[in-house]
């Protein structure tokens, strides 16, 4: 079943990719905390995931902020190893929360995992984006576009932010 508007998210463990290190966490515990959004890629360097969807969120989080946004969480089915050396190569840090679920079981969880073994690749996130206010889900949007024209990415997301905050 996928995770929709109102649900709780889920507990699963997960890494947040540090700069230095990683932190093992609860991903209730990282995405629970005001107003957060994160968007879910399929996997880390993977062309539209490195060329359009992070870029943008690295680019617009400033205006992610200045609306509210405590937190933009960038998640994947990647380990902790990768997720930090692909914010290092594209410059995530610090503005962008890189958080790695290499067993994908907050994928599993929130029933946004889909089957690639076709391509090798095992199992990932559906390229996705959501809202969460104080650990509930406010959107879920799954991507219908493809790059440039992201349904999921940031200028997107801040719509549905700003929507948010008006009607609040």
């Amino acid at each position: 079943m996928r995770i929709a508007k109102g649900d709780k998210v889920p507990s699963a463990r997960v890494w947040m990719a540090e700069p230095e290190t990683a932190s093992e966490m609860d991903s209730a515990q990282v995405l629970g905390q005001g107003l957060v959004v994160m968007f879910a890629v399929p996997g880390a360097f993977t062309p539209t995931c490195h060329m359009t969807h992070l870029p943008g969120f690295i680019r617009a989080a400033d205006e992610f902020f200045a609306a509210g946004v405590n937190a933009v969480i960038c998640a994947s089915v990647n380990d902790h190893f990768v997720m930090r050396a692909w914010a290092k190569a594209t410059g995530a840090f610090p503005a962008i929360g890189m958080l790695a679920d290499g067993n994908g079981e907050l994928a599993a969880a929130m029933g946004l995992d889909q089957d690639v073994t076709h391509q090798g690749r095992g199992r990932c996130f559906v390229r996705s984006a959501l809202v969460i206010r104080d650990g509930t889900i406010e959107n879920v949007t799954l991507e219908t576009g493809a790059a440039p024209d992201l349904s999921t990415g940031a200028p997107e997301m801040l719509r549905h932010v700003k929507a948010l905050r008006k009607a609040a």
